[in-house]
């Protein structure tokens, strides 16, 4: 049975942004989507669990789930095998635990921050604030958008402060929805983003 939809989980109103200008590229225009965030990673994990079941109790054999989490600081096995206990409490399929076929829900990270995913396509980042500089991913600290260190987004503060926007600091909702319409989902080097464009399509393949 073809995906009509999908409903997506993310831990805070920036990464809703941010999808909500990506995804009408990345999907076809049969399928819907609604996001739904919550207010930060403990605010997230706590009613998860609460909210899976509720969604095992009705969700349609052409639905699917994304839920999309930030990794911070944690530990990515542990807090990936968190989501997928939280999904499988519920009695929701995961496509770790079924494969490519019949999953119900699908657990993505964001590594560490979706500040990461704007690194992994500078072009765009340049197209929204011309005046940073151009070659900040060949940069020896920037080249891996996955592995910046210090939290990508106070990198990307820095280098936007430095450029002359943001100096009350940066407005991440207001960037988010920025970038989500600029960011190129064939191109970015983000492999966080990349693992997270493909289950995506894959979804919407069915």
């Amino acid at each position: 049975m073809s995906v009509v939809h999908l409903e997506i989980l993310v831990e805070e109103p920036s990464m809703e942004a941010f999808l909500r200008g990506l995804l009408p590229r990345l999907l076809p225009v049969h399928i819907s989507f609604e996001i739904y965030p919550f207010q930060g990673k403990d605010d997230m994990l706590r009613k998860l669990p609460d909210r899976l079941q509720a969604y095992s109790r009705w969700l349609p054999e052409n639905y699917r789930i994304v839920v999309v989490v930030d990794r911070d600081d944690d530990d990515c096995q542990q807090l990936k095998a968190q989501l997928e206990q939280i999904a499988g409490r519920a009695g929701l399929l995961t496509k770790t635990t079924v494969g490519d076929a019949g999953w119900q829900l699908v657990n993505r990270l964001a590594i560490e921050e979706l500040e990461a995913w704007y690194f992994g396509d500078w072009n765009a980042v340049c197209q929204a604030y011309p005046r940073v500089a151009a070659n900040i991913p060949r940069k020896r600290r920037y080249r891996d958008p996955d592995a910046i260190q210090g939290g990508t987004w106070e990198a990307l503060e820095r280098v936007l402060k430095r450029a002359g926007y943001f100096d009350g600091g940066l407005p991440k909702i207001q960037v988010a929805r920025t970038l989500g319409k600029l960011v190129s989902p064939n191109t970015n080097r983000s492999k966080s983003f990349q693992v997270f464009r493909d289950v995506i399509r894959e979804a919407a393949s069915y």
